[in-house]
């Protein structure tokens, strides 16, 4: 099966990094709660919102070239 011309390339890779930055931002500071230290849910979210920045600024510096659209 051909892929249009202007569709995105999506691989296995981009979908697993995308799976991982959406759920580490929930899972991370969850298991730290749980096994490391008792957090607030101040903490808890904050951690999430830069868990998540940095996810999102990895998965585009790392991903862009190969998902850009073809010519």
């Amino acid at each position: 099966m051909r892929r249009k011309p202007g569709e995105p390339i999506y691989l296995k890779r981009h979908m697993l990094g995308l799976t991982l930055a959406v759920v580490s931002p929930i899972l991370l500071p969850f298991l730290y709660h749980r096994y490391i230290a008792s957090l607030s849910f101040d903490t808890l979210f904050f951690a999430g919102l830069i868990i998540a920045l940095i996810g999102g600024i990895a998965l585009y510096f790392t991903y862009r070239s190969s998902a850009q659209n073809e010519p």
